[in-house]
């Protein structure tokens, strides 16, 4: 079933509008925040090291780029390996409560009267 072209023009936001919901977007906001941060404190550092604007100025942006792609990795890393530990914690549950009480229970202490038959 095709959309129709009022449905598509709906669902479509301008590009200025999709980035200043920077929030929905899982680790932007922090990632930016830290870039913003490392890009000042590199180019202000360099610029009180050396008093070169230009090349202060291209190390500042450098820093900023780096750490934010730096943050921003490390940040998705973290969350995908919580999201997985979750997947597997859920799973473990879902099978204690589907073998509890039964022979394949793992918790369950095999009696003597048990293992003669």
């Amino acid at each position: 079933m095709m959309a129709t072209e009022e449905e598509t023009k709906v669902s479509k936001k301008p590009f200025l509008q999709e980035m200043l919901e920077i929030h929905k977007i899982p680790c932007a906001r922090q990632s930016f925040l830290y870039g913003i941060l490392g890009g000042l404190g590199v180019g202000l550092g360099h610029f009180l090291a050396t008093s070169r604007v230009r090349r202060s100025y291209n190390l500042g942006v450098g820093g900023f780029f780096v750490t934010t792609l730096g943050c921003w990795f490390y940040c998705r890393y973290n969350n995908a390996k919580l999201r997985f530990q979750q997947r597997m914690v859920q799973e473990a549950i879902k099978n204690k409560i589907l073998f509890e009480g039964t022979e394949f229970d793992p918790t369950r202490k095999e009696t003597n009267h048990e293992k003669s038959h």
